[in-house]
């Protein structure tokens, strides 16, 4: 087989961020050899487990898996398996510690990794705050602000693989000192335009916040209270800002570490760039996601989930992404010391907005809910039994033992982690559905990819919706493009306007569309 027909914009992301090319600058590979380049190089994996007899067969798997576009890895799998770089995780968390030394060691790391295609997560929360003592020389701190200003320029300073900009998250705790002027930093729009930002809540200030009182604020340098903030005029502060410009966001830091699934290596601080990955110090991860919109059936009329197919794509890719791991070449022994340790991988899904149309769901309706709770249970679920079963064939992860898995008669896993949701920004382009399980933007728009290229699209689910329901006139796609509202259409039925919502006609009262009295 070969690679189904791509889209426009996936042709040109492919051309301009994937495919090999040589020291003139002039594309050498076509996506098809790109799949194959790929799926070569991840099924080498299997000789380190006595299984080099298999090596051949999977690797044929792993080609269609990605070829027919039901699954792909993050980009960087996909821009340097095979390749001299082989590097394959998208994310890592890179600790900061309260040294010089420290700093600019995790500088050196996140140029290495985002030139290599990677994302980096920091927390911040370790820096004395401004204006503290400098021991070394009896001067002023600059304070977490001003450092990660060193980071945002060295990530200005390098393309990713050549081909895309570094993206970092920058995370500090809540209760420390500078909080506020971390808060507020991207009220001026030139500022950190190569971070996202997050405040890490803790359950102490949740507390505070909920009996409108005042919370400690921490010098991690002395570990010693150093004044007061009021919790619902911080949160204030965070909420106001969010809704100017977006930043920053929240990340509940004590919730996500009762669920840390192995504590006795440490305590998690950060995640990567979009938030999706908790990940402790030194620890990557590689992710990849399932095209849902290719994980139908149809008869005579219409669609519905094949469960076959989902199973057989969620199995085979745990195993595309545990190769991974042994396959990719990291930036450092810590990283990866950590990678084989715990072995994390993230598999999501992408067209989940294309499966609901297909399946004439309304994106946000009650049913929508349904819909995306047995789907995602049925990948969980399939995602641990394949890890437990290469657990039989391979081993578990290393850390194991201690981890929240360690307990008398349970089963042994191969990940400590399995599932992501993740948002496939370009994946998505390349596999031509909705990203993540994200709502449509709009049925019309421009995508603007690397460079300044401009591409008009059109839902391409109108013209097939249409067709099927019979209501396609020649002049219906010219409408869209122009900026109709499907909505305003009397030919449309209005069960089939339900089922083509986009981001602004969604409520964001999630207790409203589910009927939840709020008290």
């Amino acid at each position: 087989m070969t690679a189904p027909d791509l889209t426009p914009g996936a042709l040109t992301v492919l051309e301009r961020r994937y495919l090999k090319k040589d020291r003139y600058g002039k594309v050498v590979e076509t996506p098809d050899e790109m799949f194959r380049r790929v799926a070569a190089n991840v099924a080498l994996a299997e000789k380190f487990y006595g299984r080099g007899a298999d090596a051949a067969r999977y690797e044929e798997e792993f080609y269609r898996l990605m070829a027919s576009l039901l699954f792909l890895p993050n980009s960087p799998t996909l821009m340097n398996a095979g390749r001299r770089l082989q590097q394959l995780a998208a994310c890592f968390v890179l600790p900061v510690e309260d040294s010089i030394e420290s700093i600019f060691e995790a500088v050196k790391n996140t140029a290495i990794i985002h030139q290599s295609g990677g994302g980096t997560g920091f927390s911040f929360s370790r820096l004395r705050p401004s204006n503290d003592v400098v021991g070394s020389t009896g001067g002023a701190a600059s304070g977490p602000v001003s450092c990660m200003r060193v980071f945002n320029a060295a990530t200005e300073a390098i393309k990713q693989g050549g081909a895309r900009r570094g993206a970092n998250m920058g995370i500090l705790r809540v209760d420390h000192p500078d909080i506020i002027s971390f808060i507020t930093v991207k009220e001026d729009p030139a500022e950190f335009l190569n971070f996202n930002l997050s405040a890490a809540i803790t359950d102490g200030f949740m507390d505070a916040l909920e009996k409108g009182a005042d919370y400690p604020l921490v010098n991690p340098r002395t570990g010693l209270a150093v004044g007061f903030k009021n919790a619902a005029e911080v949160f204030g502060r965070i909420a106001e800002c969010a809704w100017k410009n977006g930043e920053p966001g929240v990340i509940f830091i004590d919730r996500i570490n009762r669920a840390n699934p192995t504590p006795r290596i440490g305590a998690i601080e950060a995640t990567n760039p979009c938030g999706e990955q908790p990940l402790l110090n030194y620890e990557p991860c590689n992710l990849g996601s399932v095209n849902l919109s290719r994980m139908l059936k149809r008869d005579d009329r219409s669609y519905a989930l094949d469960y076959e197919k989902l199973g057989y794509t969620v199995r085979l890719s745990v195993r595309f992404l545990d190769n991974v791991i042994d396959m990719s070449r990291y930036p450092s022994k810590e990283i990866d010391l950590m990678a084989k340790g715990n072995r994390k991988i993230g598999l999501g899904v992408m067209g989940f907005a294309d499966m609901l149309t297909r399946l004439r769901v309304p994106y946000g309706s009650v049913e929508s809910f349904r819909v995306a709770e047995e789907v995602m249970g049925f990948i969980r679920e399939t995602a641990w039994d394949e890890s437990r079963a290469l657990a039989k064939e391979r081993g578990e992860f290393p850390n194991f033992k201690g981890s929240v898995f360690d307990s008398p008669g349970a089963a042994l896993v191969r990940n400590a982690t399995v599932t992501t949701v993740a948002p496939t920004g370009t994946l998505s382009i390349i596999a031509g559905c909705s990203s993540g399980i994200e709502p449509f933007y709009s049925l019309s728009y421009v995508r603007q990819v690397l460079n300044g290229v401009r591409i008009p699209e059109v839902n391409p689910l109108v013209e097939e919706v249409a067709r099927e329901e019979g209501f396609y006139t020649p002049g219906l796609l010219d409408y869209i493009a122009g900026g109709g509202d499907l909505k305003k259409r009397d030919d449309v039925p209005q069960a089939i306007k339900a089922v083509f919502p986009v981001a602004f006609d969604i409520s964001a009262d999630i207790y409203q569309i589910l009927g939840i009295p709020i008290h």
